[in-house]
């Protein structure tokens, strides 16, 4: 079966979705919506370095609206948590499935009008919408969950994730949505209202939440404990100058409790130098599960060795995740979905050759 998908956003990650779906024979794609005028009418073929297709993007919401499509892939500009829903919920009420990859990992966790509208748009639109992507979406809803399958008691988990931002292209991601070059005393980084907590407290509480979900727990808070560690010297990166003594690190924390003990951890560590790193060449991801036997797991991503693309292997993991949950998606009740723990590739779904 080939599914007809629509692409939302063509920012580094939308790209690299939208150029993987193009290469997927499982995937038609039928539709692009972009943000800037000097996209809007190109083919998408262009836009991702593949041959003309015929579909040409838009920045028209209507013209998507209007298409015929099963899944539409949300990849919009990280914003305050909750920004994109006008236009989820427009999605939904349209008929389309929606995967997002900047949360609604477990909406449920968020009660309230919010919920019940995201919840009603789907059923009037009789889709779901799901949350995908490596963190959300992978590290913590599946491989952790999945990794407690070993143990007959489980203390805590914790994910620990190092992210080096060093690489990073956008100004606008770097230095608004991650916090870096800011003064150390002019945020607090536990407080909401700086931009980067408020963009990032509402999609990891849900993923908590939706690891709470799969191991039968019920959370009363999560609790930040967000840090904030200064450049040690003027470090010129991709995105720009980062001044010494300036936000040079991220830890972002959050811990969910249950009955006054932390049972859930993640632990995101955003970079541009080592010298705050918990070890100085971490791998990617580490989960470390304290149970009855306790696991721990260091895992990294590569890229196939016949590809020759500028693609990093991050970004096909994230598109990885969005083909292989495309079927679920579709094949889902409407409403409102928590990722399922596994959703592995499929050799009968259709069969990719990386270029």
């Amino acid at each position: 079966m080939t599914y007809r998908v629509v692409q939302w956003a063509t920012g580094a990650m939308g790209t690299a979705i939208l150029r993987t779906m193009l290469d997927h024979p499982g995937v038609e794609v039928v539709g692009t919506y972009v943000y800037g005028a000097a996209k809007a009418g190109r083919d998408v073929g262009d836009l991702a370095r593949r041959d003309a297709t015929g579909v040409l993007a838009t920045s028209d919401i209507d013209e998507i609206l209007a298409l015929d499509a099963d899944v539409v892939v949300h990849a919009g500009r990280i914003g305050p948590y909750g920004a994109h829903d006008d236009e989820i919920v427009a999605l939904l009420e349209s008929g389309k499935n929606v995967l997002s990859i900047n949360g609604y990992t477990d909406p449920f966790v968020h009660p309230g009008p919010r919920l019940d509208r995201l919840r009603a748009a789907a059923e009037r639109g009789g889709v779901t919408l799901m949350g995908v992507g490596l963190n959300p979406g992978f590290i913590g809803e599946q491989v952790a969950v999945l990794a407690t399958g070993v143990c007959a008691s489980v203390d805590h988990i914790e994910v620990v994730e190092m992210a080096d931002a060093r690489l990073v292209q956008d100004p606008e991601y770097l230095f608004g949505a991650l916090g870096f070059g800011a003064a150390l005393d002019e945020h607090d980084p536990n407080d909401p209202s700086w931009g980067p907590v408020g963009a990032l407290n509402g999609m990891y509480e849900e993923v908590l939440g939706a690891m709470a979900h799969h191991l039968g727990l019920t959370i009363d808070e999560v609790i930040s404990d967000h840090v904030c560690h200064p450049a040690g010297s003027d470090l010129t990166v991709a995105a720009g100058v980062i001044p010494q003594g300036t936000v040079g690190h991220t830890n972002w924390r959050w811990h969910a409790m249950v009955d006054g003990t932390p049972r859930l951890t993640m632990s995101i560590h955003w970079f541009v130098e080592t010298a705050h790193l918990p070890e100085p060449e971490p791998p990617l991801w580490r989960v470390n599960i304290t149970g009855h036997p306790g696991v721990k797991i260091a895992m990294e991503l590569e890229k196939h060795p016949a590809d020759r693309s500028r693609m990093g292997a991050e970004q096909y993991a994230v598109a990885g995740q969005v083909i292989n949950a495309v079927p679920h998606v579709v094949a889902a009740e409407p409403g409102l979905m928590i990722r399922p723990v596994a959703t592995p590739a499929r050799a009968d779904y259709a069969t990719f050759r990386p270029r």
